[in-house]
């Protein structure tokens, strides 16, 4: 039997990995998935669930989401991916990350199907975080889409309720070159009869979910029209809390919650979105019998770092100077970046950056502020985009800065440059983060 260092280096050298790859290890279709719950006995109808996609916040929703259900006293499951530092980050029990011996195991006991079906990395993962929740009897799991919605892995389970965040532009190459087709393609995590949570109600995508949910004879609420949400003081750069004040929007005379105000250990104003997504979905999951109450939720969003290990939203890594990494790396995210970076109190901009060959990264070039001292970089995979060819089209966007043959390489440069009333930004891409944290 292998240990758990070799079985790592199997599943990562072996299978086809979307984050190393791109593209070409992608698996169209469910029907591998399909073949290997069937092996496992079907683990997925084994279990209560929520289903959370989107384009920017499913994964923050999903780690909230979590910590509310499980300070709630229930038996909770979470799949996320990709993961940061450790592979088993991607598949948690109450907030503890599945054990070493259990993903050997799960391996060795499914080696000879998974090299018979050819399974990809995704799929893989996917059956086996199925498979060690249904033999934990969780009362409930949180499942994050990988990518798309339509033909996810994940889109095999029949939830209590699916969750879609926004509509924004990413992995355009896969799921269509305009908001329209994307939201198609997440639409098709929508199930007869289930309850769809939308966190934002976008104009130009709104009629896809309005007439799919008709279809499928499911109920549809826009969290962003039920609820009012917002920062109820300025909250600086370096803040290890965000306060929100909540109004509901529908019925401002009837408020669903007894609190106005929470606190939040995920700082990022974009935080604000995604909390009308929880409190949507806590409604919802409400109506279906969960006892949560408003304490839980307080409670459990003071502390959703601690809960579930979540990393990379908004992080501080160091205070003086000050360094913040986080994972937003499409157009939306790098906006709502900005919008907290703008909203600090700080001398001198360093911004340490890395991109991946992959994506379209003309519109993020845009959104970077001229001003900054940057460190080009590029996060050790072969998707990553050449540093030098980051720096020329970061040249033409007017930004300028060195280069760096490593992410750490360029973090130490720009602790070198700074001074403490400075900021340094680590960001760009997941993977970029996931070198720092």
């Amino acid at each position: 039997m292998m240990n758990y260092s070799e079985t790592i280096h199997y599943l990562f050298s072996r299978l086809p990995m979307f984050s190393a790859q791109g593209q070409s290890a992608i698996k169209p279709g469910l029907e591998n998935t399909v073949r290997l719950c069937s092996i496992l006995g079907d683990p997925q109808d084994k279990f209560k669930s929520v289903h959370i996609g989107g384009t920017n916040g499913k994964g923050s929703t999903s780690h909230m989401l979590a910590a509310i259900l499980q300070t709630a006293g229930y038996k909770t499951g979470l799949y996320t991916s990709p993961h940061l530092k450790d592979f088993r980050e991607r598949i948690r029990l109450n907030g503890k990350m599945i054990a070493e011996q259990d993903v050997v195991q799960f391996v060795e006991t499914y080696r000879k199907d998974i090299e018979e079906i050819n399974l990809s990395f995704f799929e893989l993962t996917v059956g086996l975080a199925f498979d060690y929740f249904a033999k934990n009897k969780v009362d409930i799991a949180v499942i994050e889409v990988g990518l798309g919605g339509r033909l996810d892995s994940t889109n095999v389970i029949h939830p209590l309720l699916s969750v879609i965040t926004n509509i924004d532009y990413d992995h355009m190459d896969i799921l269509g070159n305009t908001l329209p087709l994307i939201a198609a393609e997440k639409a098709g995590i929508i199930k007869e009869g289930v309850p769809l949570i939308v966190g934002q109600h976008q104009e130009e995508v709104a009629e896809i979910f309005v007439e799919t949910t008709k279809t499928h004879n499911s109920e549809l609420v826009f969290a962003s029209d039920e609820w009012k949400i917002t920062r109820s003081a300025e909250t600086d750069t370096s803040s290890n809390t965000l306060n929100a004040v909540i109004s509901q929007c529908t019925d401002p005379a009837n408020s669903y919650f007894s609190f106005k105000n929470l606190q939040l250990d995920l700082t990022g104003t974009y935080q604000l979105k995604n909390l009308a997504t929880v409190l949507s979905a806590v409604k919802r999951l409400r109506e279906q019998g969960f006892i949560i109450t408003d304490h839980h939720i307080e409670t459990a969003l003071k502390q959703v770092q601690k809960l579930t290990g979540l990393m990379g939203r908004w992080q501080i890594l160091n205070n003086s100077p000050l360094v913040i990494c986080d994972t937003g790396h499409n157009e939306d995210g790098m906006r709502e970046v900005m919008k907290n970076i703008e909203s600090g109190s700080f001398d001198k901009l360093h911004m340490v950056i890395g991109m991946l060959k992959d994506k379209d990264i003309s519109r993020i070039l845009k959104l970077l502020p001229k001003n900054a001292q940057y460190y080009f970089c590029q996060p050790a995979l072969p998707r990553a985009k050449p540093v030098n060819d980051l720096q020329r089209e970061a040249e033409i966007e007017g930004l300028h800065g060195k280069t760096y043959s490593s992410v750490r390489q360029a973090l130490q440069a720009a602790l070198d440059n700074a001074l403490k009333d400075d900021l340094i930004f680590v960001g760009g891409s997941t993977f970029v983060v996931a070198e720092v944290v």
